[in-house]
C-alpha cells in the first residue's frame, strides 16, 4: 500500500517539463501563469512565454493553494481509493500465484475496467476519520461543508464552515446552514443576493424566457383569461374545472354560485305576487260575470266566448309561475307549451268574437247569405281550429327536441345558471309566431270592426287590447335576447303579465265598469237605442 501512495505522491516544485504527453499540466500552466507553451513565431502579442520555471507557491491562493482545499480532498480520496481497490486485487491474486523477484514484488498488468467492481465494495477511513464508500449506483456516500469565502481588501481571504451537506442525515435535515455566519461581499450591500437573473414569479403569474438568454432568465406574464397559477415560478398556468372561475389575481379557483329566478328572492316574489294578484282580479271578474250572465251586456257579446277568454286568462297568469324556481323537468315541459297553448287559446276566442260580430253585421243586410255563418257553433269552431294549430305545433315540439334542465356555464363567469333548454329554438319561434299572428288577425278585424254599430261597441276595445299585446310582445324579443340568465326568464314572465294585463284591462273593465258603476245603461232599451 505504502509502494502505491508513494507513485501518486505530486511534488510541490512541480514543472510541465516532468510530464511528457500530460496536456492537462500544460493547459493548467498556461491558464495559472497567464502564458503560452507556443513556439516564438506562433505567440500573439499579448501573450508571453512560459519558461516552466515558474513557482506554484507564488501563485495566489485564489488560483492555487498549498493547503488541503475541497478539491485536493477529493483528489486525496481518490488516490486512496484507487489503491485500496488495487490492494484488494493484489491481495485476491497473491492467493493462487505471487511473483517474487529478490525482494520487489513485480505489478500484474490491471485493466482499469477490473477496478470497478472492487471500487463499489471498498470501506475504509482516510486520515481525516471521515467512511469513505460507495452506493450501490457506485456513488460516493459522503457529506459536504459548505464554506464561506470571506474576502479582505487587500485580496486575501478566509474559509469559514457555514453548514453541512450530509445525504445520511434524517429526511429534512440533510441541509444545515448558519446564515448568521455568512459573510457577503461588500458589493451585495448586506442584501442576499439572488441565484437566478429573474425575480420569482408571484401565484397568478407565469414565466416566459427571455430570447437568447440564460434558462434562469425570465419575464413575469399574468396568466391568460380564465387560467390560474397555485405556486411561484410555474412554466404554464392551469384552467379552473367547469364548476368555479379565476380570482380576480388569478392565484385560485373560487367555487361559482348557482343562480335561477327564486320564489325566495325579490324579484321572484315580486313576480310571483304580481301573478297572484292578476290571478284574483281575473277570477273575481269572472264571478262577475257569471252572477250578472243574464244581463244585456253579457248577453251580446258571446257568454259563453267570454267565459273561455277568462279562463283561459285565468290560467295564463298561472303559468307564469311554472318559471319560477329551481328548473325540473316537467316545469321544463309546461313552461312555453302550456304558456303557448292556453294564451292561443285566448286569442282565438277574441278572434271568434270579433269575426261573430262582423258577420252578424253583414247578414242582417237584405239578401246576404252570411247568415249561414253566424252562431255559436261556428264562433266555436273558430276557436277549437286556432287552437289546433297551436297544439299540434308543440305536439311535435314534445316528441321530437322536448325542453330539459340544463346548466349554463358560460354566460357568466362567476356563476353557474340553471335553466330550461328549448331543445330547439324553432320549435320556440314557431310558437311565439304563431301567437304573434293570432294577434295581428285580430288587430285587423278588430280595427275594421271598431265602427260598426254593436251593442256596447266591444270591437274598439279589442283593437287597443291588441295595440298593447304587439307592443309587449315587439318589445319583449330584443329585451330577450339581450338579457342573460334569471334575467331573461324575468323578462319573460313580464311579458306574459303584461300583455295578458292588457287583455284583462282593455276587454273586461269597460263591462265591468257598467255592470257596477253604470247599472243604468245595462239594461234592453239602452241596447236597442245603441243598435239605432
Amino acid at each position: 500500500m505504502a509502494t502505491i501512495l508513494a507513485s501518486y505522491k505530486i511534488p510541490q516544485n512541480i514543472k510541465p517539463s516532468w510530464v511528457r504527453g500530460d496536456g492537462f499540466i500544460q493547459d493548467f500552466w498556461e491558464q495559472a501563469f497567464d502564458c503560452s507553451f507556443k513556439s516564438a513565431d506562433e505567440l500573439e502579442e499579448s501573450e508571453k512565454l512560459c519558461t516552466g520555471e515558474e513557482k506554484l507557491e507564488n501563485l495566489p491562493g485564489t488560483l492555487f493553494e498549498m493547503s488541503m482545499t475541497g478539491q485536493s480532498y477529493n483528489i486525496y480520496n481518490a488516490v486512496h481509493a484507487v489503491a485500496h481497490s488495487l490492494h484488494a486485487i493484489y491481495r485476491l491474486r497473491a492467493k493462487s500465484r505471487t511473483l517474487v523477484e529478490g525482494e520487489r514484488v513485480e505489478f500484474q498488468n490491471v485493466q482499469p475496467w477490473q477496478l470497478h467492481h472492487f471500487l463499489r465494495t471498498i470501506l475504509f477511513n482516510n486520515s481525516a476519520g471521515d467512511v469513505v464508500h460507495f452506493d450501490e449506483h457506485g456513488e460516493l456516500i459522503a457529506g459536504f461543508d459548505v464554506t464561506n469565502w470571506v474576502t479582505f481588501p487587500n485580496g486575501s481571504f478566509a474559509r469559514v464552515k457555514v453548514g453541512r451537506l450530509d445525504p445520511l442525515a434524517p429526511p429534512g435535515k440533510e441541509l444545515t446552514l448558519n446564515d448568521d455566519q455568512i459573510v457577503w461581499h461588500r458589493s451585495f450591500n448586506q442584501v442576499l443576493p439572488l441565484s437566478m437573473c429573474s425575480d420569482h414569479c408571484q401565484p397568478g403569474y407565469t414565466k416566459k424566457k427571455k430570447e437568447g438568454e440564460a434558462f434562469c432568465c425570465y419575464d413575469c406574464v399574468p396568466c391568460p383569461e380564465g387560467m390560474v397559477s397555485y405556486q411561484k415560478d410555474v412554466d404554464a398556468c392551469v384552467t379552473c374545472q367547469e364548476d368555479s372561475y379565476p380570482s380576480k389575481p388569478q392565484n385560485e379557483c373560487i367555487p361559482r354560485d348557482i343562480t335561477y329566478l327564486s320564489y325566495k328572492e325579490h324579484l321572484g316574489i315580486i313576480l310571483s305576487l304580481l301573478a297572484i294578484t292578476l290571478s284574483i282580479i281575473t277570477a273575481l271578474v269572472s264571478g262577475i260575470f257569471v252572477k250578472h250572465r243574464d244581463t244585456p251586456i253579457i248577453k251580446a257579446n258571446n257568454r259563453s266566448l267570454t267565459y273561455l277568454l277568462l279562463i283561459s286568462l285565468l290560467l295564463c297568469f298561472l303559468c307564469s309561475l311554472l318559471f319560477i324556481g329551481q328548473p325540473a323537468k316537467v316545469t321544463c315541459l309546461l313552461r312555453q307549451t302550456a304558456f303557448g297553448i292556453v294564451f292561443s287559446i285566448a286569442l282565438a276566442s277574441i278572434l271568434a268574437k270579433t269575426i261573430t260580430v262582423v258577420l252578424a253585421f253583414v247578414a242582417t243586410k237584405p239578401g246576404s247569405r252570411a247568415m249561414k255563418w253566424v252562431g255559436k257553433r261556428k264562433a266555436n269552431s273558430i276557436v277549437l281550429f286556432c287552437s289546433l294549430i297551436q297544439t299540434v305545433i308543440c305536439v311535435f315540439w314534445l316528441s321530437t327536441s322536448p325542453p330539459f334542465p340544463d346548466k349554463d356555464i358560460h354566460s357568466l363567469n362567476t356563476k353557474i345558471i340553471l335553466k330550461c333548454n328549448e331543445g330547439s329554438t324553432a320549435f320556440l319561434y314557431c310558437v311565439l309566431g304563431y301567437m304573434g299572428f293570432l294577434a295581428i288577425a285580430n288587430y285587423t278585424v278588430a280595427f275594421l270592426a271598431k265602427k260598426l254599430p254593436d251593442s256596447f261597441n266591444e270591437a274598439k276595445f279589442i283593437t287597443f287590447s291588441m295595440l298593447v299585446f304587439c307592443s309587449v310582445w315587439l318589445t319583449f324579443v330584443p329585451t330577450y335576447l339581450s338579457t342573460k340568465g334569471k334575467d331573461m326568464v324575468a323578462v319573460e314572465i313580464f311579458s306574459i303579465l303584461a300583455s295578458g294585463a292588457g287583455l284583462l284591462g282593455c276587454i273586461f273593465s269597460p263591462k265591468c265598469y257598467i255592470i257596477l258603476l253604470r247599472p243604468e245603461l245595462n239594461n234592453k232599451e239602452q241596447l236597442i237605442r245603441r243598435k239605432k
